[in-house]
């Protein structure tokens, strides 16, 4: 009772646990150096091979495959980050060595040679492992569980992820395209230098929200440590062995195949949680759900990521970025999905607020269909602009300002709500695998994005039509899928509460 009224009385960052401004800044400078990494790099690895700037010349199918295996692997690897931390490192110590890791990953990107491009990404990779599902992690231990500030002291975090991005658009997007690639992958790790230092020096600030790990008898924690070290040691040789190109696969190939083995961890854990994990009624119940919203969120990814693939490359090959004569970098137009969450973020916060004191606010799955449904209506909006596109490209910005903002509305339905949710649901010894399985469907929905970009700009705008027409219908009919089964979850639970 003594911590609750602790935290309760914390109100020292608007209102909220003074240690959320620590999460916050560290969260921000992160996703500055993601976003303004991601943003190029399609770009470059697209672009002609001569020029001042020269790219690597790859075709759209490899590119869109790579990036999707990127993304696939960035999130894939908060699992394994979040059992470090929930039995070995503890979640703040995990966050600040991802964050280092992650630094010096940015750094080698910068290195203006094609050897370091893999080796830079495997980094990230690596780093971001343990710092993106930890770090949602803290935010939600900084709270008691009733404490009925935690869902917008998540949604004040999420918009540091936007303000980071922002940053990242705008200053390695510059600088990426308009005097090198590698300059703007130096700038994320500049980014990610100011990101570590302020963690560091303002850990102290979060307390022991997510100091210690789970307890464990030392000879057992000993065998964990060993095993870790050594799968570490593993991952980083195949890196290696595919950076200099001893191992080659085709990127689609791999994609294809790591799409299906993310889906089947994905649903073995859950089916582990549910029978073997010594779980109550209630808990099972929460798994339930959450495996659910697993489900609308990896297929919302799959459109949502196409910001850095197919509508990237929509935008720099078919879309007018003059304004008062000055055309600006390809990248700034990402920067319209960042802006677009601080203006709405506060909004949806109000509504969500102002529905629950009514009693009106929508189920969790409800508005993870909302999402779904926005995503649909935003790949209306480009199949429209392809059509346009066809007779009489470059077509005018209006239609990608659009698309976003649908995304973006179908995002804040969705990805803040699934945060507060997977720290609210999940059981108390499983809450850091439980944050890696909520970025595993980000996982699977980035590598979806990749897949499904390459086909789409395989023909130029001639293959975009049926993809994004297929996509419409994959959201839509998942939608409905969520809205039946949680209707069916209802009745039956209605059912099973008469009877007692």
């Amino acid at each position: 009772m003594a911590e609750m009224s602790k935290q309760a009385g914390d109100t020292g960052f608007f209102g909220h646990p003074i240690g959320l401004r620590t999460l916050f800044l560290t969260e921000m400078w992160e996703r500055m150096s993601y976003y303004g990494m991601r943003a190029l790099l399609v770009l470059y690895m697209t672009g002609l091979m001569t020029g001042p700037n020269a790219g690597l010349g790859w075709s759209q199918i490899d590119a869109q495959a790579i990036y999707g295996i990127y993304i696939g692997m960035v999130y894939f690897m908060v699992v394994p980050g979040g059992w470090l931390a929930d039995y070995l490192l503890g979640h703040q110590r995990a966050v600040l060595y991802g964050a280092v890791i992650i630094t010096l990953g940015h750094l080698t990107l910068a290195l203006p040679l094609e050897q370091t491009l893999f080796i830079g990404l495997g980094l990230v990779v690596l780093g971001t492992g343990l710092l993106k599902g930890n770090i949602s992690t803290i935010v939600g231990k900084l709270y008691a569980d009733d404490d009925p500030r935690r869902d917008a002291g998540f949604t004040i975090f999420y918009m540091s992820i936007n303000i980071g991005s922002m940053i990242g658009y705008a200053v390695c997007g510059f600088l990426g395209e308009r005097i090198g690639w590698h300059w703007g992958f130096g700038a994320a790790g500049i980014g990610m230098i100011f990101g570590v230092f302020q963690y560091w020096r303002y850990r102290h600030l979060l307390g022991d929200a997510g100091l210690e790990p789970v307890p464990m008898e030392g000879v057992k924690r000993d065998r964990l440590r060993m095993l870790s070290w050594v799968a570490i040691g593993l991952t980083a040789l195949l890196v290696l062995l595919f950076a200099i190109g001893v191992i080659t696969v085709a990127p689609t190939v791999f994609a294809q195949n790591f799409a299906y083995v993310l889906t089947v961890v994905a649903g073995l854990y859950f089916l582990y949680l549910f029978f073997l994990a010594g779980l109550s009624e209630q808990e099972r119940g929460n798994i339930v759900l959450l495996f659910l919203l697993f489900v609308a969120a990896a297929a919302f990814w799959s459109g949502f990521d196409q910001s850095g693939g197919s509508l990237n490359i929509f935008a720099r090959d078919y879309t007018d970025l003059t304004f008062f004569g000055l055309t600006m970098p390809v990248s700034w137009v990402q920067f319209i999905n960042p802006v677009y969450v601080v203006i709405f973020a506060p909004m949806f916060a109000a509504m969500w607020a102002w529905l629950g004191r009514r009693n009106l606010d929508p189920s969790l799955p409800v508005k993870f269909v909302i999402g779904l449904l926005c995503m649909a209506l935003s790949f209306i909006v480009m199949l429209w602009a392809v059509q346009l596109a066809l007779t009489s490209a470059p077509v005018g910005l209006q239609w990608l300002l659009l698309t976003y903002l649908l995304q973006t509305w179908g995002e804040l339905a969705l990805s803040p709500i699934g945060l507060s949710a997977f720290s609210r649901y999940s059981p108390k010894a499983y809450v850091g695998q439980m944050f890696g399985l909520w970025f595993l469907a980000s996982a699977i929905g980035g590598v979806m994005a990749g897949l499904l970009g390459g086909e789409a700009m395989d023909d130029g705008l001639a293959s975009m039509s049926p993809v994004f027409t297929f996509m419409i219908q994959y959201y839509a009919a998942i939608a409905v899928i969520v809205l039946v089964a949680w209707f069916i979850i209802k009745r039956r639970a209605q059912a099973r509460t008469t009877q007692r």
